[in-house]
């Protein structure tokens, strides 16, 4: 496969600032792509061709790269504001909702010389690891069409695997950087708090909701995060490191370093095949000379606080549209609004207590190890038509939202997390390994996924209605 939109992002950033390739090439090969593909998976669900050739042609003029990203194609997931272009929310009630000014991370995009082409897909509001919506519809998985890709960074996803994108953007509340990733083949990173600064936002001490990047490799995800974080003195939170430490070389030699592997936290089932993919993985990490030990922190009352404080953020950000527009909202949206609007005072003091008491048990663990390895998700993807998991190796699923404990538990702990591909069921379906890292500690994550995509070629494994075979992965 030659197209352009098959080389990595790193690649195509070094031809576009030496000037082998125009924007305008570069532009034309995903846009052919999404022409071609995006009718059969549905993941961008907004396309401004004219406007995007239109930037890139100014960007081929300017005397010198414009930034980091300098001709880089790119979709913003459609929870976030661009400018001139219709965010809907995955909401019939925003179906023709434009904005007039950008997200500060979209502002940083365009800074850095991207060029935007379009939106991606995702669940109403965001809720849920399942990508439909009654605006745009479903976006299906690339390597089986018949199955879901997650959410709620699904489009994202998704047109990162099929290389309608070089990387895009993503958000992650309970798992959205991290599910679609892994259901789709390609890597999701979760950075800590404030890495990537949010702006406007409801509430801007928020260390629950994060913004980080989807690509196909980690030195691809690291190129986005070098663009995308740094300080803003609108977002109280943001860490004050600049984004462009990210762009150093990721090589590291990893011969006895210390990392915990867990198959399930000590509670929550995995199913099989996903977890026998998980240990192949984690048994090639030791023989690159990592030493591994099967441990996990006390994730105690991990669920109680996450579930607690995610209703409470619908509450605080959708309960203006339950009270105006209930009949255009998707039940379980409206189950974790009202959930939220319920909340007593006492309960929202012991989440935040037994928040606070999880990430120092986290926190803790992680100086005894510099990782924590653990399956990205407890199931491989499922039906399309299925909303949500309702059981796994028979035990029942509580909510829309208790199948994904893999990565809430982990959300809750504000510590950053990456998926990366760790190979596939017998039935060629993805699965992911999820890398736990210590506070604010990002490069490590990105490193040690870095290797292990030197030794687990799964990430090479293109979707079937590319061409794509098996590398051996």
């Amino acid at each position: 496969m030659s197209e352009l939109c098959d080389l990595a992002a790193v690649e195509l950033q070094a031809k576009l600032k030496a000037r082998e390739l125009t924007a305008t090439e570069v532009l034309d090969s995903f846009l052919a792509r999404i022409d071609r593909v995006n009718p059969f998976v549905n993941a961008i669900c907004t396309l401004d061709a004219e406007g995007a050739r239109a930037r890139a042609k100014v960007l081929d003029a300017s005397s010198k790269p414009v930034g980091p990203l300098h001709g880089l194609p790119i979709a913003v997931k459609d929870l976030e504001a661009t400018a001139g272009l219709r965010t809907t929310f995955g909401s019939p009630i925003y179906s023709d909702h434009v904005p007039a000014s950008d997200a500060l991370f979209v502002a940083r995009l365009k800074s850095a010389g991207a060029v935007l082409l379009g939106k991606t897909n995702t669940p109403e509001f965001g809720a849920g690891s399942q990508t439909f919506n009654p605006v745009f519809g479903r976006t299906r998985n690339p390597y089986d069409l018949d199955k879901t890709c997650g959410g709620s960074s699904g489009g994202a996803a998704v047109a990162v695997a099929c290389g309608m994108l070089p990387f895009a953007d993503g958000s992650d509340l309970g798992g959205s950087l991290r599910n679609p990733p892994a259901f789709c083949n390609v890597v999701g990173l979760r950075p800590s708090p404030g890495r990537i600064p949010r702006w406007p936002s409801l509430d801007p001490w928020d260390t629950l909701n994060v913004l980080g990047p989807i690509a196909r490799s980690s030195s691809d995800a690291a190129l986005l995060l070098s663009a995308l974080a740094g300080p803003d003195p609108r977002a109280p939170i943001a860490i004050e490191e600049e984004g462009a430490t990210f762009l150093a070389p990721l090589d590291r030699d990893f011969r006895s370093v210390r990392l915990a592997y867990s198959p399930d936290l000590g509670s929550f089932p995995v199913a099989a095949d996903v977890a026998a993919v998980v240990e192949t993985a984690v048994d090639e990490l030791s023989e690159m000379g990592c030493e591994i030990e099967q441990a996990h922190p006390d994730f105690r009352d991990a669920a109680e606080a996450f579930q607690t404080l995610r209703a409470h953020g619908f509450a605080l950000a959708h309960a203006h549209e339950l009270a105006a527009h209930r009949g255009s909202m998707k039940d379980t949206v409206v189950w974790n609004i009202e959930k939220g609007l319920s909340l007593s005072a006492s309960e929202l003091a012991d989440a935040k207590r037994l928040r606070g008491e999880l990430f120092e048990r986290v926190r803790v663990f992680l100086d005894r190890y510099e990782y924590l390895i653990l399956p990205t998700t407890q199931v491989a993807p499922f039906d399309i038509e299925q909303e949500w998991v309702r059981e796994i190796d028979g035990r029942p699923m509580d909510s829309y939202i208790d199948w994904m404990k893999s990565c809430f538990y982990i959300s809750v702990t504000a510590h950053p997390a990456m998926s990366v591909p760790a190979g596939f069921t017998d039935q060629g379906l993805p699965v992911g390994l999820q890398i736990v890292g210590r506070y604010r500690n990002e490069r490590s994550i990105l490193e040690l996924g870095h290797a292990l995509e030197q030794i687990v070629p799964a990430g090479e494994r293109r979707p079937p209605l590319l061409g794509g075979g098996d590398p051996g992965g």
